[in-house]
């Protein structure tokens, strides 16, 4: 029998994909008036649909959840609609397509709010900067949600998801990583409260476990997946000196439930990949389910760690952006282009739907 390799078929809990090759979800600031997706969106994604599951990226679950300018939702219907043209043109090229929901918590600003603080587990302030006004700025002071806010910030992921199925999507992917609302929920160094939601390993852990449970009872567990990052100190988050307990707890608890996946960042989030000790290993033995692995894999690394059962699937951000045929290009050694930094965040076509596939020259 044939060893899998990254261009070998692959079913994720009843959906088959095409590859084990994943797009990973990638902010580039291009929503239109209301935060709906851009018609470029559907070309844009379209364009990638080779791919055997793209994450599209990080998405609004309410208005209190943004944190960056020209982010998409997924709480209006014209939202939905948006995004129902953009499912609709992956399918149409036999792609699958999830979508990352997110709420940003403390990485905001109050512009993005009429001028109100942004919410977190504990009035700290994150060590970072957003996007806003066509700039980076130092993100706002935030304030400490109260006890019963946090179950309507349950009820907005768990709208946002039937929504995302209404608007055609095969599943969804809740954002408890790279230093978002979520993750710092589960993070010592920012969630500092004395109720039901801080302190302890399992106290930390409820919103994200309540958030997986609702939208997995709302859309099936088999549609939802999580993303975690054990040791990024992506968006000001400080990791503690030992995580290792705190994300053994939740990736048990998360396997209790039977999602689809996890998406485990390894290491610094577009980072190194040794960046603090952490057993990622130990994840995906208490996981039964799909693991997706994330951060600085080539086509060399991520067939070893496929052969040595470390992964099932694996996640390219950056790469995907500026090659649009990614799979062809790893498949044939097409040499991989490299996106414009400039025109990253924020824009139209350029630097977004503009990327060539390689050609027979380029591959060779």
């Amino acid at each position: 029998m044939t060893e899998p390799n990254l261009f070998s078929p692959y079913d994720l809990g009843g959906i088959m994909l095409a590859n084990r090759i994943v797009m990973a979800p990638l902010t580039r600031n291009r929503a239109g008036a209301g935060l709906v997706p851009s018609p470029l969106a559907a070309e844009y994604y379209g364009q990638r649909a080779s791919a055997g599951l793209i994450i599209a990226e990080a998405t609004q679950v309410s208005k209190q959840a943004q944190g960056y300018q020209d982010t998409p939702g997924l709480y209006t219907t014209e939202q939905i609609a948006g995004w129902r043209k953009v499912t609709e043109a992956v399918h149409a090229k036999g792609g699958r397509i999830f979508v990352q929901l997110w709420h940003v918590g403390r990485v905001s600003h109050g512009d993005l709010h009429g001028g109100e603080a942004p919410v977190a587990p504990s009035a700290i302030r994150a060590e970072t900067k957003t996007f806003v006004n066509n700039g980076f700025a130092v993100v706002s002071e935030p304030r400490a949600l109260e006890l019963d806010e946090i179950s309507g910030i349950v009820a907005d992921f768990r709208t946002a998801a039937a929504n995302a199925i209404d608007a055609g999507f095969d599943g969804v992917e809740l954002h408890g990583a790279n230093g978002y609302l979520l993750d710092q929920f589960l993070r010592e160094t920012a969630n500092v409260r004395t109720d039901a939601y801080g302190g302890s390993v399992e106290n930390r852990a409820r919103l994200l476990l309540e958030v997986a449970a609702a939208v997995a009872h709302e859309i099936g567990a088999e549609r939802t997946g999580v993303r975690l990052s054990p040791v990024s100190p992506a968006s000001g988050i400080v990791p503690a000196s030992n995580e290792q307990p705190q994300f053994n707890y939740v990736v048990e608890k998360l396997d209790d439930l039977g999602i689809a996946y996890i998406h485990v960042v390894e290491g610094a989030t577009a980072g190194p990949r040794d960046f603090a000790p952490f057993d990622f290993d130990a994840l995906r033995a208490r996981f039964r389910n799909s693991y997706i692995a994330n951060n600085g894999y080539d086509l060399d690394l991520a067939n070893a760690r496929l052969a040595e059962g470390k992964a099932d699937l694996f996640a390219f951000g950056r790469p995907s952006i500026a090659n649009p045929d990614l799979v062809d290009r790893l498949k044939t050694g097409a040499p991989l282009a490299q996106p414009d930094i400039a025109t990253l965040y924020g824009g139209g076509a350029e630097g977004y739907t503009d990327y060539p596939v390689a050609t027979s020259a380029t591959q060779g």
